[in-house]
């Protein structure tokens, strides 16, 4: 079975939000399409307790864009966003919620990040995303959704590494770009570890 994994379509990725993804709001159609295509639809949700270490509010003297190392890995700090039963954790309004079978939340443990849906970014604490999928007898999973060189990367890599064949629906992705190209580089580091472009 193949299933459909929403990225991250939460209002503080999208036109107006705290962490707003360039042309993100511009995915949401593609995902209200696509989803009649898929028997299993799952959307991940960043769920962000308002301490988190990835913020850079909480690390006084930092910004937005510096990097530090958080509890032993490499962390970019980012502006508040997601912050858990927050108006910018939800899932945008303009996204077919009836279509969503399961939610998936992330980035629950103020000492880790966690850009993918399957585990955090220490690889430590599984979202539950693979059982989940197990569960249904899903063997292909197709990704979209925010950001591009980010949640969407990080997830299609763990998605491989667990035994699901994958594709990424760029239509339906748009990137962050710190620098200029991350993008680009995003789509050709999947492709080179076997995510089917589409």
């Amino acid at each position: 079975m193949n299933a459909l994994i929403l990225v991250d379509l939460q209002n503080d990725f999208v036109l107006g939000g705290a962490l707003a993804v360039p042309q993100g709001d511009e995915v949401i159609e593609v995902a209200n399409a696509r989803m009649a295509d898929f028997p299993l639809v799952v959307a991940t949700q960043d769920w962000h307790p308002a301490d988190h270490g990835s913020f850079a509010e909480n690390h006084p003297g930092r910004q937005p864009g510096d990097v530090i190392h958080l509890h032993g890995l490499k962390q970019i700090l980012w502006p508040v966003h997601c912050v858990q039963e927050t108006s910018g954790a939800a899932l945008v309004p303009g996204l077919n919620t009836d279509g969503v079978h399961e939610v998936v939340r992330k980035g629950t443990d103020p000492r880790v990040d966690s850009y993918s849906g399957f585990f955090d970014n220490g690889r430590k604490q599984a979202t539950g995303m693979t059982d989940l999928l197990r569960a249904r007898g899903v063997k292909h999973v197709t990704i979209m959704g925010l950001a591009l060189d980010y949640c969407v990367k990080f997830t299609a890599l763990d998605a491989i590494s667990e035994g699901f064949k994958v594709a990424l629906l760029t239509d339906g992705s748009r990137p962050v770009d710190l620098k200029p190209g991350d993008g680009e580089r995003a789509v050709d580091e999947m492709f080179a570890l076997g995510v089917e472009i589409l």
